[in-house]
C-alpha cells in the first residue's frame, strides 16, 4: 500500500479518465484514517484572485490567478503558501509540511505579507473519505510520489504532470512520454 501523508503528490495515471482529475497532479494536505484532503496544482483558472479576494492579489504567485482546487465545495477558497523562514510563521498559517502550509484567508492580509515565498489559492478541493483514496491507488488511478517545493508553486503549470513523473525512478519515468491518446502511437 502507498504511503499517503501530507506533502506527498498524486499524480493521476493514464487509467484515471473521470474529468475532473484526468492528468492532475494533486497535493495531499492531509492524510490520515479518516479520509484524505488535497488540492490539484495544475488547473489554473481565468479568473484572477483580484476579482474575487482582492486583498490577496498583491501575495500570490504568478500567474495571479484562482486555481480549480477540486470538485468539492468549488464556491470556497482554500490557500497554500510556502514560508519565507521556519520560524517565522505567520498568524493563521498551518503547517502541512516544514515551510508548507494552509493560509486561513480571514487573516489580515499585512499579518501574512512578507513571511511567504509563494502562495496560491484554490476554488474547491479533492476530498476522499476513509478508504477511497486508498481503494483508487489499488486499482491504478493514482501513482503516490514525493513533492518537491517547485511543485507548488511554478508559473506554468501545463508540463507539471510529465515533469514529475520523468524524475521518478525507474519505470514510472516512462509514463511521462505516454501520448495522451494511445491509439495515436
Amino acid at each position: 500500500m502507498a504511503d499517503l501523508r501530507a506533502g506527498h503528490l498524486l499524480v493521476a495515471t493514464p487509467m484515471l479518465l473521470d474529468p475532473n482529475f484526468a492528468e492532475t497532479v494533486v497535493l495531499l494536505l492531509d492524510a490520515d484514517e479518516n479520509g484524505a484532503l488535497g488540492v490539484v496544482l495544475n488547473r489554473p483558472s481565468t479568473v484572477p484572485v483580484a476579482d474575487v479576494l482582492e486583498t490577496w492579489a498583491d501575495v500570490v504567485a504568478e500567474p495571479e490567478v484562482l486555481f480549480q482546487g477540486g470538485p468539492v465545495s468549488t464556491e470556497g477558497a482554500l490557500a497554500v503558501g510556502r514560508l519565507r523562514s521556519l520560524d517565522d510563521a505567520p498568524v493563521g498559517f498551518r503547517e502541512v509540511t516544514d515551510d508548507l502550509g494552509v493560509i486561513d484567508l480571514d487573516t489580515p492580509v499585512e499579518l501574512v505579507d512578507g513571511s511567504l515565498d509563494g502562495m496560491r489559492i484554490y476554488a474547491g478541493y479533492a476530498g476522499w473519505g476513509a478508504g477511497q483514496l486508498e481503494s483508487e491507488i489499488e486499482e491504478g488511478s493514482w501513482y503516490v510520489v514525493p513533492s518537491l517545493p517547485p511543485d507548488c508553486f511554478r508559473d506554468d503549470t501545463v508540463g507539471l504532470w510529465r515533469d514529475v513523473l520523468r524524475r521518478q525512478p525507474g519505470e514510472l519515468a516512462w509514463h511521462s512520454t505516454r501520448p495522451l491518446d494511445p491509439d495515436l502511437n
